[in-house]
């Protein structure tokens, strides 16, 4: 069985360029990728200056995906934003892992339990969904917490799991340093995913482990896309094997 993931960080639904608040083009662009499984960063929940939208509520709805969870790392006086999995399948647990350094910015990870129907099987498939800081030796200590998380820990070996999301990397070397070491590959090549109008840097990334199989991986150019968001979305196709 065929599976496709998104990873997006949909910067609040505000252009890259324009600066214009327009959900319409994540949804738009979203639907062009036409996933099963959706993993956003910046995704808001209240926020004046993205009209006061439930963006995962709102983008389920409008993509007829009906589960969604949702991690509010950010709160405001009014409103707040944080990571979303948007899925077509039903989710049946969810775990955060708070990924905060210090006194830096809030930042964190989000998972969901799948269970997906594969032949005459049901499987379950995890998802994880991060948004890592600015600063490389930030992230570092936030890959090596996100590992050493109990929710990580007491996944079986060949249960699939997918990783992805806004990992600022700059260089594309967090896979080889933290991800591969604990059995993760990268799907598809290293994509440049930013800034979204002429992407330098592959900030964005998905990895699997277990019984999943990776065939592509692309950043989405088309002309809405470098548009909708200041990010570039990675669409990859993952197949399930049917064995049970």
């Amino acid at each position: 069985m065929r599976l496709h993931v998104v990873t997006w960080n949909i910067h609040k639904g505000i252009g890259g360029m324009d600066r214009r608040y327009r959900i319409d083009r994540v949804v738009a662009v979203l639907a062009e990728c036409a996933p099963d499984v959706a993993l956003l960063q910046e995704v808001t929940d209240g926020l004046p200056r993205a009209a006061f939208h439930d963006q995962a509520e709102l983008l389920g709805e409008a993509l007829g995906m009906e589960h969604v969870c949702f991690g509010p790392q950010h709160r405001f006086a009014i409103g707040g934003y944080g990571n979303a999995i948007l899925s077509r399948f039903p989710i049946t647990g969810i775990d955060e892992i708070d990924l905060t350094i210090g006194q830096r910015k809030r930042r964190g990870a989000i998972g969901a339990h799948l269970r997906v129907k594969v032949g005459s099987h049901t499987k379950t498939v995890v998802l994880w969904n991060l948004h890592l800081g600015l600063a490389g030796s930030e992230r570092g200590l936030q890959l090596q917490r996100f590992l050493a998380a109990p929710a990580i820990g007491r996944i079986h070996q060949p249960t699939p799991v997918v990783v992805g999301g806004d990992l600022n990397d700059l260089w594309g070397s967090l896979g080889p340093r933290f991800l591969a070491p604990a059995g993760f590959a990268r799907v598809g090549h290293i994509e440049n995913t930013f800034p979204a109008t002429f992407p330098l840097r592959p900030l964005d990334g998905i990895f699997v482990r277990g019984n999943v199989k990776a065939h592509t991986c692309n950043a989405l150019k088309s002309p809405l896309a470098r548009q909708a968001s200041d990010h570039l979305p990675l669409c990859a196709k993952l197949e399930l094997p049917s064995d049970p």
